[in-house]
């Protein structure tokens, strides 16, 4: 088994709650492996940091419900308890005309029970009808319990002990308002773990609040680790022959650090040997790499230091001129435009293979997109469909003159745009991709790398 853990609806303390929890059980027990509901990359950054093991996406529109159930089980093999993080309130999904992709869906599909955490600030007596509401809302779902967050005194967690009491719902949880409990965010969410000097600390005092706030003797039952099909642990990939070493390298550092774990996992199992290397730092490529791989991340954030490498951008623009197969998606995309104007209206001068510049501004674009390839590139091919999702607050002032991709959003009667550069061997969007079981687009970028022959 597993615990998923829910709120009434975004900013209720999910993250923390996930986080305190947690801290507690690595520091207990060590094998602890964690999940995120949604295409998140932040959140899932601050679990690895706790648990010491990469965070699994689950995401059943980027992937598939089968892929989801897969995922969960294999990761499920040698840990000692799972926990999992949801997304947004329990029952909200991509549409907001049903719960798919919620965090609902995802508890009925793996057949977990859910933790509810309630935002107690502003409520006494009235939390009794908000957890009666969710826990009788759907009855497929099964809600294990409660925590009551940002208790104020004794007094107030007296009431709602009371207010709640003739529902026989369990209060596994309870923590008090603290301001220092808060992780600083920005445009995009919260601030990534190696911009901030103070986590380890942070975790510590998440984990020494955890030991008393949670009832752990309910909580550990429903937290150990339980596998539902050891069918689907390890089975292998579906890939002839043996496939040859090829070296990509991926840009990782506080600019790009937004890639999904499976996605990375997948190119290694392919035969991707994977060179980090950082275009904040580094002066050139890694030598001898057939592959470019360029995550999203803030490079609207680090322009200045960005723009101030011209080696390392000079090196990127050589390498892609001279066919380098270049996967860049989102602030990767940002990275290989002419420049970037950040938040103050400062701009600074980026790689320049793309012919326009990425603009930040205060409207946020994001939503699932089903994204139709209108050019052949070294990852998808003409008229192949592929799920993605978008999350940004730029804008690019040009259009290409033939687009990557044809998108529309998660509504099948949605309004369809245009997006996306393919030139050379480069592959550029603003859609993240999570290949899931679609490993035909990762086999052909490493084909098209092991054809490129490297003068890096």
């Amino acid at each position: 088994m597993a615990l998923i853990i829910a709120g009434e609806r975004s900013g209720v303390g999910k993250t923390t709650v996930t986080l305190a929890l947690l801290s507690c059980l690595s520091r207990r027990y060590r094998r602890v492996q964690s999940f995120k509901v949604g295409p998140d990359y932040i959140d899932p950054m601050f679990h690895q940091r706790v648990t010491g093991r990469p965070c699994r996406n689950l995401d059943p529109v980027l992937t598939s419900e089968a892929y989801v159930q897969t995922c969960f089980n294999r990761h499920l093999d040698g840990v000692d308890y799972a926990l999992i993080e949801g997304v947004m309130g329990l029952f909200d999904g991509a549409s907001g005309r049903d719960d798919v992709a919620s965090t609902a869906h995802i508890a009925r599909l793996l057949n977990v029970p859910v933790l509810l955490v309630l935002d107690c600030s502003r409520l006494s007596r009235s939390v009794a009808a908000i957890a009666q509401g969710y826990r009788c809302f759907d009855p497929r779902v099964q809600v294990a319990g409660v925590v009551l967050n940002r208790v104020g005194s004794d007094r107030h967690l007296e009431l709602l002990q009371d207010a709640l009491e003739s529902l026989q719902l369990p209060i596994l949880g309870v923590l008090r308002r603290q301001d220092s409990l808060t992780i600083p965010d920005r445009h995009l969410g919260l601030v990534p773990t190696d911009e901030l000097t103070f986590l380890d600390q942070f975790i510590d005092q998440l984990a020494d609040i955890g030991e008393t706030c949670f009832n752990w003797e309910h909580l550990l039952p429903l937290l150990r680790a339980e596998i539902h099909d050891s069918t689907v642990t390890n089975q292998p990939l579906n890939v002839s022959g043996t496939q040859p070493i090829t070296r990509i390298a991926i840009a990782r550092d506080r600019a790009f650090s937004f890639y999904y774990q499976d996605n990375l996992d997948l190119l290694q199992q392919l035969g991707a040997e994977l060179i980090s290397w950082s275009p904040l730092a580094d002066t050139r490529l890694p030598e001898g790499v057939q592959g470019l791989y360029f995550g999203g991340g803030f490079p609207e954030v680090f322009a200045q230091e960005l723009a101030d490498n011209i080696e390392a951008r000079q090196a990127v623009w050589n390498a892609i001129i001279q066919g380098i197969p270049t996967y860049a998606e989102c602030g990767g995309l940002m990275y290989l435009c002419q420049q970037v104007t950040d938040f103050e209206e400062k701009s600074w001068s980026m790689v320049g293979i793309l012919p326009t510049k990425a603009i930040m501004g205060k409207r946020l674009t994001l939503g699932y997109r089903q994204a139709t390839a209108l050019q052949n590139t070294p990852l998808v091919l003409i008229g192949e469909k592929v799920w993605g999702h978008e999350f940004h607050r730029s804008q690019l002032t040009a259009t290409p003159e033939h687009p990557l991709f044809k998108i529309r959003g998660y509504e099948p009667k949605g309004k369809t745009n245009v997006e996306g550069w393919q030139m050379h061997q480069l592959h550029a969007s603003y859609i993240h991709l999570l290949w899931g079981e679609r490993i035909e687009i990762p086999l052909r970028f490493l084909k098209c790398c092991q054809q490129f022959n490297s003068m890096i």
